[in-house]
C-alpha cells in the first residue's frame, strides 16, 4: 500500500514444471489486501535441516531460496484444485487419499494464489542434498 514493502507469510506449494508457487488465505484481511494491491513480490523459503556436530565440528544444515514473481489470484475451480494438490503435498506428503475431502463447493469459498517466478537464487550447506 502506498508503495510501502511489506511481510506476509504464506502456507505454500512449489510446482517445479511451472515455475510456481500456490498459497492460500483468507477471504478478507490484510494479507489478502496487501497482496491486491501489489502484486510483485519478493519470498523466502528456508528448511532447516538443524545442527550437526562433530569432532570438533558445529555445522548448520540449510537450504534457502530466494524469488521474485508476479501474484495471481486463481478462480478457475481445476486451477484450484492443483494448486491445492501442491500444498498438501508439501505439507503432509502424498495427498491423493485428502483430495476426496476436498469440496468443488468448499474451493470455490477458498482464496488460491498463484506467483508465478520471474527470478530465482538459493543458497545451501554443502552436506545437504536436495
Amino acid at each position: 500500500m502506498d508503495n510501502e514493502p511489506y511481510l506476509v507469510s504464506l502456507t505454500h506449494g512449489y510446482d517445479e514444471e511451472h515455475n510456481c508457487v500456490y498459497f492460500h488465505c483468507a477471504k478478507e484481511g490484510k494479507k489478502l489486501h496487501y497482496l491486491k494491491s501489489n502484486r510483485s513480490i519478493w519470498g523466502q523459503a528456508l528448511l532447516d535441516y538443524g545442527v550437526s556436530e562433530g569432532q570438533g565440528e558445529c555445522t548448520y544444515l540449510y537450504a534457502s531460496v530466494h524469488f521474485s514473481g508476479k501474484i495471481t489470484l486463481i478462480e478457475n475451480l481445476e486451477e484450484k484444485l492443483r494448486g491445492i494438490r501442491f500444498l498438501m503435498d508439501r505439507l503432509e506428503g502424498n495427498s491423493e487419499n485428502r483430495m476426496a475431502n476436498v469440496s468443488p463447493d468448499r474451493l470455490k469459498n477458498t482464496v488460491i494464489g498463484r506467483i508465478d517466478i520471474e527470478y530465482m537464487s538459493g543458497k545451501k550447506s554443502k552436506e545437504v542434498t536436495i
